[in-house]
C-alpha cells in the first residue's frame, strides 16, 4: 500500500516545533550517557576512590566488574551487610572481617552459585582496607 502524507491541522509549525525539541532533547540525553567516562556517578570517599583503582590495576574488575557491577564474580554493588550463603550452607554476613578475609585468603568461604574461585593476591592490608572500604560505599543491599 502506497503510504499517505501525513496532513498537519493548523498548528503544523508548533507540532513541528514540539517534535525537533523532543528529538533535541533525546539526541542530548543519549549522546551525554554516551559521553560518560565511565566512573560511577557514586560520591567515593579518597580511600574508597583508591579502593576502586587498586581493585581495577589488580585484576579485580576483571571478574568483579569496573564499577563492582559483578560478572563471573560477585558484585560489589550492594554487597555490604547483605547475607551470603557459602558453599558449605552456612550463612556470613558480608562485613569488613568477612571482605578482608575473602579477599586475603580467596579459599577460606565459597559463595554460593560461584565455581570460579578467586585468585591469589598480593595485597597488602592497606589496599585491601581501601577496596572494602569501596565495597561499603556501594551500598547495602
Amino acid at each position: 500500500l502506497p503510504a499517505r502524507p501525513v496532513r498537519l491541522g493548523r498548528d503544523a509549525p508548533t507540532e513541528i516545533v514540539v517534535i525537533r525539541l523532543t528529538a533535541a532533547l533525546v539526541l542530548a540525553v543519549v549522546l551525554t550517557a554516551c559521553a560518560s567516562d565511565g566512573e560511577s556517578s557514586i560520591e567515593l570517599s579518597p580511600v574508597a576512590a583508591e579502593g576502586r583503582s587498586i581493585a581495577r590495576s589488580n585484576g579485580c574488575a576483571a571478574c568483579h566488574g569496573s564499577e563492582g557491577a559483578g560478572g563471573v564474580g560477585p558484585t560489589f554493588i550492594g554487597l555490604w551487610m547483605s547475607d551470603r550463603e557459602l558453599t558449605d550452607g552456612s550463612i556470613v554476613v558480608a562485613d569488613r572481617d568477612y571482605l578482608h578475609e575473602s579477599i586475603t585468603m580467596p579459599g577460606a568461604k565459597i559463595v554460593t552459585g560461584y565455581r570460579a574461585q578467586m585468585p591469589s593476591n598480593n595485597l597488602d592490608d592497606d589496599a585491601v582496607t581501601s577496596i572494602v572500604a569501596w565495597i561499603e560505599e556501594l551500598g547495602a543491599p
